[in-house]
């Protein structure tokens, strides 16, 4: 009499995925042993496969399957005999079919240049992304093993072999298209596009398949963000200033109003950083016409005839003594104002400026 008793006498035994790990990718089986005549139930989403010794021994079909030689010809290959023929004894693996969605991704991508500012920045890319399992073979012999794999195990791989793509076809991609980083936002759809392709080729070979990309965000770091705005805020204004230099000369002079508006106690200083960049300004209508930046080093550019006592024009600054344009209002090297000859403070000696009525300097009255 065999060990087992008659087959007929056997308990029937049930297998099928337990309602817990229904949302596992994959579900191995923890019996290598199975009864003849067990009822094997698989679920429409999935695939039931059995394995033996690290190989496919066969796959069963969707439904209710009896484990029987009789209706399952590769089940010969799996017989136990040392239970008399009356076991089965390989590796059972249920794996969904069905898309699993929602699957979070996200991660530094590399650093690239600006083509707006010529900045380099550094780039993140954050989304979700839909996977299916399209060939459980290869997923299982490549990839898994024969082990019980969570969820986890899988996705994470999948999300690096996704990130790497993504690294080279994204800096691909804006490189040969010149977007400017700060506008990628309205090149979402594009970028979502061009990487569907990209992103295949290293998960076929696993068995594994994108089925969609959503919610792709390219970002910056907030500092690298901040530089981009500031310098392309800074371009604009420049552009619209015909310069950098009268640019940074009209920035200047709102900040020193604000300053005044906002009632600071810096009123002396500002009147001072005022005057220097009023004869700025003033320079700005008289300076070469090439704009060239003046030589330090080859002495003070040739002006008007020596007027009396060998001053340009007989124009000199009485604080500086620097040579001016005749009717310049200000030094255009100490920014001071320039006052008439003859008009100095009867008490300190200090030049008044045109029209002052007290002296800058000690407050005395002018005559």
């Amino acid at each position: 009499m065999s060990l087992f008793g008659h087959p007929t006498d056997l308990n029937r035994q049930f297998i099928a995925r337990p309602d817990a790990a229904k949302e596992d990718i994959l579900y191995k089986w923890p019996d290598m042993t199975i009864r003849k005549l067990t009822q094997v139930t698989v679920q429409p989403d999935e695939t039931a496969l059995f394995f033996k010794e690290g190989k496919l021994a066969g796959i069963l079909p969707q439904g209710r399957s009896t484990m029987d030689g009789a209706l399952i010809p590769f089940l010969g290959d799996i017989v136990d005999w040392a239970s008399g023929g009356n076991m089965y004894r390989a590796e059972l693996y249920f794996v969904g079919t069905r898309e699993f969605v929602s699957l979070p991704f996200g991660g530094p991508i590399d650093n690239i240049e600006d083509p707006e500012t010529g900045l380099a920045v550094g780039l993140r890319v954050f989304g979700e992304y839909a996977m299916m399992v399209s060939d459980p073979t290869a997923m299982i012999l490549k990839l898994v093993g024969t082990r019980q794999a969570s969820n986890d195990l899988i996705t994470d791989w999948a999300r690096e072999q996704i990130l790497k793509a993504l690294r080279t076809s994204v800096v691909k991609k804006l490189t040969a298209e010149k977007w400017p980083v700060l506008g990628l936002a309205g090149r979402t759809a594009d970028i979502e596009a061009a990487l569907m392709a990209d992103v295949q080729e290293p998960l076929a070979p696993y068995g594994l398949k994108i089925t969609r990309l959503g919610n792709v965000t390219i970002s910056l770091s907030p500092e690298d963000e901040q530089t981009l705005k500031g310098l392309r805020k800074d371009s604009a204004y420049t552009r619209l200033a015909g310069g950098f230099r009268e640019y940074g000369v009209g920035a200047a002079l709102k900040g020193i109003g604000e300053g005044a508006a906002a009632g600071g106690g810096g009123g002396t200083a500002a009147l001072g950083v005022g005057m220097g960049l009023g004869g700025i300004v003033a320079g700005l209508g008289v300076g070469p016409s090439s704009g060239s930046a003046p030589n330090p080093g080859a002495g003070p550019a040739p002006g008007p005839a020596p007027g009396p006592g060998g001053n340009p024009g007989g124009n000199e600054c009485a604080s500086c003594h620097a040579p001016n344009a005749p009717g310049a209002k200000f030094c255009s090297s100490c920014g001071t104002a320039m006052a008439p000859k003859g008009v100095h403070c009867t008490q300190c000696g200090t030049a008044a400026a045109p029209g002052a009525k007290f002296c800058a300097n000690c407050g005395g009255a002018l005559t």
